[in-house]
């Protein structure tokens, strides 16, 4: 069917979209939830409830959302926001949420334009800040509806012995795949060390780290904890690892983000995408090894463009799989959005000239009922029979 672009989700349609929250009890009434500023009455029909068949009438709306498309952002990599989807997928989980999901491999800068137009309507974000970031003032309409994990993910990988403190930085070089990674140019600003005045940036060719560890004249390049270090520890290389979270640099990584059409227009599919993908995820944090497995077969089945290893891809998950696991506490269920978290990592990527230095507001960014609402009071994920 055809789509029509919205710059902003009006509120009507958010009444709409928490009218059609799930909650878990049976008299027609949603359960509070975490991160849910309302508690409100919906219709029976459509409420889902845990151990209870899906409700009829909500499976004619999400039929009626036609074909979704999802695309990820790095092949089919075992990476958060990736490999829920996958496993969601493959165990037929959005086949029970009566939802026609299509999942194509694709690269992460690519896809904003697509969601935008809502040519695809669901894709993956490295983090919430690169979704920002291409939001802009946010014409386009991006929501941010699930952030996985609630750390930077980026570190700063260094030559073993060359870097005994950050402050050895200082009048070195450092190699760059594009430009330094957010989270790492922030804890190094946070030492009082600025690019191109305290150290300066060159660019590296490739992306092998094993390769770039052996680059002279440079002390260290930026690398995602869950990929470079695992690939120089299985060559034996030595090397030392400065994480930005250990420098209360704040973050995020693996978001599942659509757009304002698509969830206007189709907020109880919305909602059970999500829901099917966080129970794909809570799948995927028990058994990393069968994730990672699926991961890998996906990648293959479509051509591993990228030359993914089966064994980088089961470590990448290993990391980050324990990283969004340890990121989960006490109100905070898997997967929930912390706005507050999210303003404070743009604010210190904006300090560091990220958004041309002004912190953007995202309150259209970002949508945390959505994910509250699939949990109950104890915070289980609300799931039929």
């Amino acid at each position: 069917m055809p789509r029509r672009r919205h710059l902003a989700i009006p509120l009507a349609a958010l009444l709409l979209l928490a009218a059609c929250t799930s909650g878990g009890s049976t008299n027609g009434t949603t359960s509070p939830t975490p991160g849910a500023s309302t508690t409100t009455t919906v219709a029976p029909d459509m409420v889902v409830t845990t151990g209870k068949p899906f409700p009829a009438d909500r499976c004619a709306a999400n039929k009626a959302a036609g074909t979704i498309t999802y695309l990820s952002s790095y092949d089919f990599a075992a990476s958060a926001s990736i490999v829920e989807v996958l496993v969601a997928k493959a165990k037929g989980y959005f086949d029970a949420m009566c939802l026609d999901v299509q999942l194509k491999p694709s690269f992460s800068t690519d896809n904003y334009p697509l969601i935008a137009a809502d040519d695809a309507q669901f894709s993956s974000g490295g983090s919430f800040s690169e979704v920002a970031d291409f939001a802009g003032a946010n014409d386009a309409g991006f929501v941010a509806l699930a952030v996985d994990g609630r750390t930077p993910i980026d570190a700063l990988i260094t030559k073993d012995g060359e870097v005994p403190t950050l402050a050895a930085v200082k009048g070195k070089k450092i190699g760059v795949k594009g430009k330094i990674t957010p989270a790492v140019k922030a804890m190094l600003a946070k030492q009082g060390l600025v690019e191109g005045t305290d150290y300066q940036t060159v660019l590296l060719d490739g992306f092998d780290p094993t390769v770039h560890i052996a680059v002279p004249d440079i002390v260290g390049f930026p690398g995602f904890k869950s990929n470079e270090p695992k690939q120089l520890e299985a060559k034996g290389i030595k090397f030392k690892l400065y994480d930005p979270s250990d420098f209360g640099i704040p973050g995020s990584f693996g978001v599942i983000y659509s757009n304002s059409t698509f969830i206007t227009e189709h907020p109880t599919a919305a909602q059970d995408f999500v829901r099917a993908s966080m129970k794909g995820l809570a799948d995927a944090i028990a058994d990393p090894a069968a994730a990672a497995t699926l991961a890998v077969d996906a990648i293959n089945a479509h051509g591993n463009a990228l030359h993914l290893s089966p064994d980088g891809e089961t470590a990448r998950w290993g990391v980050e799989s324990a990283l969004v696991h340890d990121g989960v506490k006490a109100g905070e269920p898997l997967g929930l959005p912390l706005v507050d978290e999210l303003k404070a990592e743009v604010a210190a990527y904006a300090a560091v000239g990220l958004f041309d230095g002004k912190a953007p507001d995202i309150s259209t960014m970002v949508d945390p009922s959505i994910v509250a609402g699939i949990y109950d009071t104890s915070e289980t994920l609300i799931w039929p029979g």
